[in-house]
């Protein structure tokens, strides 16, 4: 069990560890007077210590610091680097694009974008699909459209989902069962009720009462949470959902970003789901910046026959540089080459050696914490048994235990996803990676149990 004295006194000793493995880091950190909170972006300041790490290269899994340290890296750009830093076929195809064919921003296309979209659809099931950069964009864009064919001006959102930095998502469970925006949401333009119904994951129950005021456009979910921890569902849930969307006359919009690791085809081929519209990104250009969304052939019909929805101009759909031609040939080489079928079953078997080697930690440990598995992904959580919703494993975060764990593991050589506890393998990650965490997992947690 959990010794928190123990814990507080290991922590300050890993922060201290911390500082003199990564001086020039935090020396560049310190000297970044030009950026708004010393970073690039400002999520950055969530690596634990202070400061971020500072990168000197990064090829496959592996990662090297400014300072020379060398990482395994289970973070890997929270999915965006799912494929592996720089794999070969993307960088090839990427520098053929720039430096022999030519052209980045053209706003005309190649081949390559019926290509991605047919792979897309082989894959997901929707038959026609558009381009965005980021999995935000696509969310933002598909919730305009549900909103324009359905005549409906309500999102129904899970309490402490995400999709992304979109507005209509960032909400969680009020008293009553209202719709409240989540803690530090930065200058919302409306009262979040104005846009959203909230539900709570796994209560079908809360869906229908939320449905049954007959204003909600679209179900934006993913198929099991992810940036609140793991939350897989229930069995028969995503059946209800899809019932429940249908008998109420809202659509079901299956935003697959991060569960795609739980395949080739996400969990929408994996369970074989039936969603009117579909979100993918990070994942799919190799670290290119990329996203798309597909929809029905019916739901195009609608949008295409609207007299009033002017997809074509200032709609409020699509963006400049959405669809280049350098995104789309990141998407066919990682797609096509690098995400393959193979490559899942690879990622997901060490994805599973990675659970079986926490969970024997945990009962060595008698340490009463779960982890939870979705294809490649896995991650634990401070709490047993493991949370059912959002709301549940947001109250089972402890921002002490996640800190030590994760100063912990990168002052050993390994990396964990800043915002939480997941790690994600990728087609260069190996069964000696695994080891390693579940060595030094033990050691982490036999210094701070009773």
């Amino acid at each position: 069990m959990l010794d928190r004295a123990k814990l507080a006194q290991e922590l300050i000793h890993e922060q201290s560890l911390h500082l003199t493995r990564t001086t020039t880091s935090r020396a560049m950190f310190e000297a970044s007077n030009h950026l708004l909170g010393r970073v690039p972006m400002t999520w950055m300041n969530k690596w634990s210590g202070g400061y971020p790490l500072y990168l000197a290269s990064a090829h496959g899994n592996q990662i090297t610091d400014v300072d020379g340290n060398e990482y395994v890296d289970f973070a890997l750009g929270d999915t965006g680097a799912m494929a592996g830093h720089s794999p070969e076929p993307t960088t090839r195809a990427v520098q053929q694009r720039i430096a022999v064919d030519g052209g980045i921003t053209t706003m005309v296309p190649s081949g390559d974008a019926e290509w991605v979209a047919a792979e897309l659809s082989n894959r997901f099931g929707l038959p026609l699909w558009s381009f965005s950069l980021t999995a935000t964009d696509a969310n933002r864009w598909a919730l305009r459209i549900a909103r324009q064919v359905t005549g409906k001006s309500k999102v129904l959102a899970f309490s402490y989902c995400y999709h992304g930095a979109v507005d209509e998502t960032l909400v969680r469970t009020g008293p009553n069962g209202s719709a409240i925006l989540r803690e530090g949401n930065v200058g919302p333009a409306v009262d979040i009720a104005q846009t959203t119904r909230v539900a709570e994951f796994n209560d079908l129950e809360s869906v229908e009462r939320a449905l049954a005021h007959g204003d909600v456009a679209v179900v934006i979910t993913e198929p099991a949470l992810t940036n609140i921890g793991i939350v897989l569902p229930d069995p028969g849930f995503l059946d209800g959902l899809r019932i429940l969307c249908d008998r109420y006359g809202a659509l079901l919009l299956i935003d697959e970003t991060h569960t795609i690791s739980a395949g080739w085809g996400g969990c929408t081929r994996e369970w074989n789901l039936s969603p009117d519209i579909f979100v993918i990104g990070k994942s799919i250009g190799g670290g290119i910046p990329s996203g798309a969304y597909g929809i029905t052939q019916d739901l195009a019909d609608r949008i295409l026959n609207s007299p009033d929805a002017d997809l074509e101009d200032v709609g409020g759909v699509g963006g400049t540089l959405a669809g280049n031609v350098l995104s789309t040939a990141a998407m066919r080489a990682t797609l096509g080459e690098v995400l393959t079928p193979d490559a899942f079953a690879h990622m997901i078997a060490l994805a599973t050696q990675f659970t079986v080697g926490v969970e024997k930690v945990l009962e060595d440990t008698k340490m009463p914490w779960t982890i939870a598995q979705l294809g490649a992904r896995t991650e634990y959580r401070f709490c047993s048994p493991a949370p059912r919703n959002g709301t549940e494993s947001a109250q089972a975060f402890d921002a002490e235990i996640e800190e030590y764990l994760h100063l912990f593991m990168s002052n050993r050589g390994v990396l964990m996803t800043p915002f939480h506890n997941m790690a994600l393998m990728c087609p260069a990650t190996t069964s000696a990676d695994v080891d390693l965490h579940t060595t030094l997992f033990a050691e982490a947690l036999s210094r701070i149990s009773q």
